[in-house]
């Protein structure tokens, strides 16, 4: 068999303190390879017999759920569903029947609730990405990049009698979500979202002047409710591990401070709210109004489905009035609907 690594040759050794690490990766047990093996995850592609050749593996749905308890009783909940996708030099094991390169997804699984087991204090959903990134790359030799998505589902504190209950929670709606990709280089990205924000407002919203042809049906209204289930996605500028701030609650508050800016953007002021002539133009708003507030964010990425709330006419030949619409009855309706995604990026960011 004939192998050829077109990617780019990067350095075995990276970080002083990890130094130990890799050191433990190259014992005698494991296969120690040229640094010319390494390649970022854009070059990872072999030839194999003259034909191009690209792979990872990894474990989806790791699932996962992590406790912390105070001294004063007061106990802190997450709940995690992690994606593992390694970029690794075990082409062999695809070509020649060779499996000692793999790491297997079910250590992969083990290494998940072990790495949350050492988290001794609260950690943010980014930062346990983060962990188990550096883990992986710089723990395996053949590893060159880490790939970690993870979603967090939004169990919230409830109150009783007026005050937060220590340990009895609510599961919200929207998700919280993170990418996290790694490199044996050293490059870092970290990305932060949402998955299912459901928002919707009665009024204010409307959707005029739109291309008409002989297919088209539908009419002009300045009056329409708009719902939308928001699926967001931020990348931060960090580039490296150095970069990532040291204060423990930053990524979770940047989070809850994206979503707010969002959420207003969409809605307007409490009294009279905010016109919207499209969701396309809301859309924008809200993506600009991010990169506005926060420098630290490069780009974002919004998708905004249009779900529709149709108004209800009901009529026979005899009654012509059963259900007159006068903005306020509607019927609910979430397919067919409307699909409006945009992305929005300072000119020295990547998508």
């Amino acid at each position: 068999m004939n192998f050829l690594f077109t990617g780019k040759p990067l350095p075995l050794f990276f970080y002083k303190d990890h130094l130990q690490i890799i050191a433990k990766s190259t014992s005698s047990t494991a296969k120690i390879r040229s640094p010319a093996t390494f390649m970022a995850p854009e070059d990872a592609v072999v030839v194999v017999n003259g034909l191009n050749f690209e792979q990872r593996h990894g474990k989806e749905r790791v699932r996962v759920a992590r406790v912390w308890r105070t001294k004063g009783g007061r106990h802190f909940i997450v709940e995690w569903s992690v994606g593992i996708s390694l970029l690794s030099d075990c082409v062999a094991a695809y070509v020649s029947d060779d499996n000692s390169d793999i790491v297997a997804t079910d250590t992969m699984k083990n290494t998940v609730y072990a790495k949350a087991k050492e988290c001794s204090d609260q950690t943010s959903v980014e930062d346990f990405a983060i962990f188990l990134a550096k883990h992986f790359t710089l723990y395996y030799n053949q590893v060159t990049t880490t790939i970690v998505k993870i979603a967090e589902k939004s169990w919230e504190r409830v109150s009783v009698n007026g005050q937060p209950h220590n340990h009895g929670f609510k599961l919200g709606s929207e998700k919280h979500t993170t990418e996290v990709i790694f490199k044996k280089s050293g490059v870092l990205q970290v990305s932060s979202g949402i998955e299912e924000l459901s928002l919707l407002k009665t009024t204010q919203s409307g959707f005029e002047r739109f291309h008409r042809d002989k297919y088209t049906a539908l009419p002009e209204t300045r009056e329409r409710i708009l719902a939308t289930e928001v699926s967001a996605l931020w990348r931060y500028s960090f580039d490296s591990l150095y970069d990532i701030p040291k204060n423990q609650g930053y990524f979770t508050e940047t989070y809850l401070d994206v979503k707010k800016v969002l959420v207003d953007t969409f809605f307007g002021p409490p009294k009279e709210g905010v016109y919207s002539p499209s969701v396309q133009y809301t859309l924008y708003e809200m993506a600009k109004n991010v990169l506005s507030r926060f420098q630290v964010i490069s780009s974002v990425k919004l998708k905004m489905p249009n779900l529709h709330f149709l108004p209800v006419n009901i009529s026979t030949k005899d009654n012509q009035s059963i259900v007159k619409f006068e903005d306020d009855v509607y019927l609910p309706t979430d397919e067919p609907h409307g699909s409006i995604e945009a992305s929005l990026s300072r000119f020295s960011s990547k998508l």
